[in-house]
């Protein structure tokens, strides 16, 4: 059962594209350096820029299907959640690694339970 609107999974987005970008610094590992710190920072840089092409609420630009972005969503979470055995980091202190695991399966559940199309798209017809 999809119940996140896509307006709702719109906000999310941003605000968790500046948490990712901020997650150094509020988790406490920036010091740590490497990949740790680099992968959040990317994810939420690139998150927010593919927001703004959506096709949705939230998107002044409309390029990217609705569907499209929720894959790019599933294909970053996976990123993110893998990235401390991807890239060595899983024997650090938990607050480095626990953050890209839980950030990571959390968006994966959001994108499972997010509408794959803004209502409007459901209520508007087919143009040719």
């Amino acid at each position: 059962m999809r119940f996140i609107p896509t307006k709702v999974h719109g906000a999310l987005d941003y605000i968790v594209g500046v948490a990712l970008i901020a997650a150094p610094w509020l988790f406490g590992f920036a010091g740590v350096g490497g990949a740790a710190v680099i992968i959040p920072i990317v994810l939420g840089v690139g998150l927010i820029v593919y927001s703004l092409f959506t096709r949705y609420e939230w998107g002044p630009f409309g390029l990217i299907p609705m569907p499209v972005h929720l894959v790019f969503d599933v294909a970053a979470s996976l990123f993110l959640a893998l990235s401390p055995w991807l890239f060595g980091f899983s024997g650090e202190a938990l607050n480095v690694w626990l953050p890209h695991v839980v950030v990571g399966a959390a968006v994966i559940v959001v994108v499972l339970f997010s509408q794959p199309q803004p209502a409007s798209a459901k209520a508007s017809p087919v143009r040719a």
